[in-house]
């Protein structure tokens, strides 16, 4: 009897490889999924419940299906995987180093000169000499 490739590894690792690969061009673009990306665990959780089923079925039934050896690999794989992927979102991109020159809370800002809304050229002294005090709004650029 001829015995049947099992499928259900093959997915579940590419599950896992979509996971890995989309984060960066798709998932990080967009803020509801950049600080947690909660589509790409999704993703690797449904590529370990295709990966087990398939080793399942290669380990209770081996006489049908193929995949004990290649099964364990790519499931070993995964797991590499989804480490560095965690790895890689939880610590190391928030290991940026302290500024030391920064403004702290409640120290005066250096002078600067700045394109307001409009494309005009406006100086912090400037502001300061007709107000009492100044809003600055930081935009987090998208990278």
């Amino acid at each position: 009897m001829k015995r049947r490739h099992n499928i259900l590894l093959w997915a579940g690792f590419v599950l896992v490889l979509v996971a890995v690969t989309t984060y960066i061009p798709i998932f990080a673009v967009f803020a509801a999924t950049r600080d947690v990306p909660w589509v790409n665990y999704l993703l690797f959780l449904a590529g370990a419940i295709l990966l087990a089923l398939g080793l399942r079925r290669a380990f209770a039934q081996p006489q049908i299906y193929r995949g004990k050896i290649l099964g364990s690999i790519l499931a070993s794989l995964s797991l590499l995987l989804f480490a560095l992927f965690c790895f890689a979102i939880l610590y190391a991109s928030k290991d940026i180093p302290a500024s030391e020159t920064a403004v702290r809370v409640g120290q005066l800002a250096p002078n600067f000169t700045l394109a307001n809304w409009d494309g005009k050229q406006v100086n912090l002294s400037d502001q300061l000499k007709n107000n009492r005090a100044v809003v600055l709004i930081f935009y987090r650029g998208y990278w």
